[in-house]
């Protein structure tokens, strides 16, 4: 049951133009402690090294994907259809409102250091001891469960999964939009108000009418561009390399007794794998980077050098590897230990990979990850059965081999390279 507001809010937004809140527990959400938190994530990570403008955060981003099942679903009800169930709209709203709540600082750099999933997070703080909770619970008894169960893709009605987490739903295409924007290139435009006229619920999914399949190819495409040219970019890789290592050296450091001229409280939970939601919610990047400037002045000399790199902006350089130069990883960190320098931070190797679209085979079963056409005669087809476009980027998910290394260290010792790998540093 929807509790409209005595007077619609709504938020400025570059992207959308303006974001409407009618929903009393919408705007509820909003105003948590836990929602507003994500306004001090950056929404790209590390990628503000490389792209000045990407300052944009989790917070205005899941506005955007808000505003986006918004408009879907006002269209859904505005043409009567049938097919979409109207007393799903509440949780859709939520789900799509608070998708991204368990990002931690950095994003899915601090994911990798320490194994954790940013959706187990969410989940844990829509479940927890949360003002989040609290106010999922007044909606309904085990409404919080729902939105939980929609955004770990075991709701069963498929059809408000699709929406918040799909191959074609409302979280990328407001990311592609918001990124692009932000990062200052056009590679992430998309015909959004095109796409969401072509969206149809359709036998417990959502489903795209048959002419709108050019305004997804675009879509994919946008998506293909955006991962290689933004998301994958070398410079961003390597700030997120120097950032893993730096979590590397501190966790190890304190597994081995090191003592810190200066630690918080919860990074030692997360050193020590206990973290509570309570302690997971004081992290956020103003905190960490905190942190790393403290940690520029500690003695451990490995620590220090990583914080200042990050915190500087002196990122590791990198070259692109042949296929006979990677076969000479092994011997390249002989090399490097035999001149002193420390292969475990001094090189890392690299190979970014995403899948743009999975092919649809004959037999599969229809999956999340498939976008299905719908005809005049109300057949499905699968989009990679009849477009040429999604065929050629399906399955090109592997990136070039990347070296990274600290030049100033390299350079120093590289008189001492035997000309096999010395050549692989120069230009």
């Amino acid at each position: 049951m929807m509790n409209l507001l005595n007077e619609e809010k709504v938020f400025k937004d570059p992207v959308h133009n303006y974001i409407h809140v009618q929903d009393m527990t919408i705007w509820r959400l909003i105003n948590t402690n836990e929602f507003q938190r994500l306004r001090r994530i950056r929404q790209l990570g590390t990628s503000y090294l490389t792209f000045h403008g990407a300052e944009h955060s989790r917070f205005s981003h899941s506005l955007g994907v808000y505003e986006i099942t918004r408009q879907i679903i006002s269209l859904f009800e505005r043409n009567h259809y049938s097919d979409w169930p109207k007393e799903e709209k509440l949780l859709t709203l939520c789900a799509a409102l608070l998708h991204d709540l368990g990002h931690g600082p950095f994003s899915h750099s601090i994911e990798e250091a320490f194994d954790m999933n940013h959706e187990d997070w969410t989940i844990r703080i829509l479940l927890g001891n949360t003002q989040i909770h609290d106010i999922l619970s007044e909606v309904s008894y085990g409404f919080a469960d729902k939105v939980a169960s929609v955004i770990a893709r075991t709701y069963h009605k498929p059809i408000v999964v699709n929406l918040v987490s799909s191959a074609l739903d409302a979280d990328r295409m407001d990311y592609l939009l918001r990124d692009a924007y932000y990062t200052g290139v056009n590679y992430g435009t998309i015909d959004i108000d095109r796409i969401i006229r072509v969206l149809r619920p359709h036998q417990g999914r959502i489903v795209v009418k048959e002419s709108g399949m050019h305004a997804v190819e675009d879509y994919l495409m946008a998506r293909y561009q955006m991962y290689w040219q933004v998301y994958f970019h070398p410079v961003t890789r390597s700030s997120e390399i120097v950032l893993k290592l730096i979590f590397k050296r501190a966790k190890d450091l304190y597994n081995n007794g090191y003592t810190f001229e200066f630690m918080i409280a919860p990074l030692v939970s997360l050193f020590e794998d206990k973290v509570t939601v309570e302690q997971y919610l004081k992290l956020d990047e103003a905190l960490i980077q905190t942190v790393f400037m403290q940690w520029i002045s500690e003695k451990d000399p490995i620590l220090s050098e990583l914080c200042s790199r990050f915190m500087h902006r002196r990122l590791y350089k990198y070259v692109e590897l042949e296929p006979l130069e990677l076969e000479m990883v092994h011997e390249i960190i002989q090399v490097f230990r035999q001149c002193g320098l420390n292969p475990d931070y001094d090189v890392a190797i690299d190979s970014p990979s995403d899948l743009p679209y999975d092919v649809f085979h004959s037999g599969d079963e229809v999956s999340q990850k498939q976008i299905l056409l719908l005809d005049r005669q109300e057949r499905l087809m699968e989009i990679s059965e009849v477009s040429e476009i999604v065929r050629s980027i399906s399955g090109l998910q592997h990136g070039k081999f990347r070296l990274y290394y600290p030049e100033e260290k390299i350079n120093a010792v590289i008189s001492s390279f035997p000309m096999a790998i010395a050549h692989i540093f120069t230009p």
